[in-house]
């Protein structure tokens, strides 16, 4: 998601003026930094939700201190324990089952709060818009977990290769598209359901980003320039 900063994430932080952000799937920390050294310059924090960061967490919290805030658990664990928030990105387990479901989660805290956050998705485009990804399969119920093997993908095969491909160290669905298969499907299935009044925007470019905010938003005023200024 950091390939998004520059062009359209970091304008909307400016837009919209989070007080706290939660960031779903951290990998390197690439976006974290940034988030954080937002957060250090405006007073407001930034709770991470990764099993396994790949960086130094302790010494981010010696730097950063009340500003940042790391739960090393599955997001369906650590979510319902969060206090409200106004953003949240998510970029984690790349499947229908976790991103429906995250997506609940943040309809649980909005019916609380009144007040739904922005919600910026990650890999919503090929491959994982209408495939299912999954870091550690067992964790998903069977009756949601689609076939899977570690095996790589190639655009516009709806299989998997036996060799090569993208991504084959992950497992990855047998087939793409179908019912509960995807980011994407996961989001358009939590839109069709929930009752807050959401616009949606999607940019495909970096494997797809996608873009929750409230119809009545004031970030909302500044979004069609974001997107169409960002080249991407």
């Amino acid at each position: 998601m950091h390939r998004f900063w520059e062009k359209v994430i970091k304008p909307i932080i400016i837009a919209a003026q989070p007080q706290s952000i939660v960031e779903i799937g951290s990998l390197t920390g690439l976006n974290t930094f940034k988030l954080l050294d937002y957060c250090q310059q405006t007073g407001a924090r930034c709770t991470v939700i990764d099993p396994a960061p790949q960086f130094d967490t302790e010494l981010l919290q010696d730097y950063y201190g009340e500003n940042f805030q790391m739960l090393r658990e599955l997001s369906l664990e650590a979510m319902p324990k969060l206090d409200a928030y106004d953003m949240i990105l998510v970029d984690g387990d790349h499947n229908w089952y976790t991103v429906y479901h995250e997506l609940k989660q943040v309809e649980r805290m909005a019916r609380e709060t009144g007040v739904f956050p922005i919600v910026l998705l990650h890999d919503v485009d090929w491959p994982y818009g209408r495939r299912d990804m999954y870091y550690y399969p067992e964790s998903i119920p069977q009756e949601y977990r689609q076939p899977n093997a570690k095996q790589g993908m190639l655009p516009g095969n709806a299989g998997l290769l036996p060799l090569g491909g993208f991504n084959g160290s992950v497992s990855n669905a047998v087939l793409e598209h179908g019912e509960r298969n995807g980011v994407l499907t996961a989001v358009e299935d939590f839109l069709r359901e929930t009752a807050f009044d959401l616009t949606w925007h999607e940019l495909h470019a970096c494997n797809g980003l996608g873009i929750l905010m409230p119809a009545d938003a004031p970030a909302l005023r500044m979004l069609p320039y974001i997107l169409s200024t960002s080249g991407m």
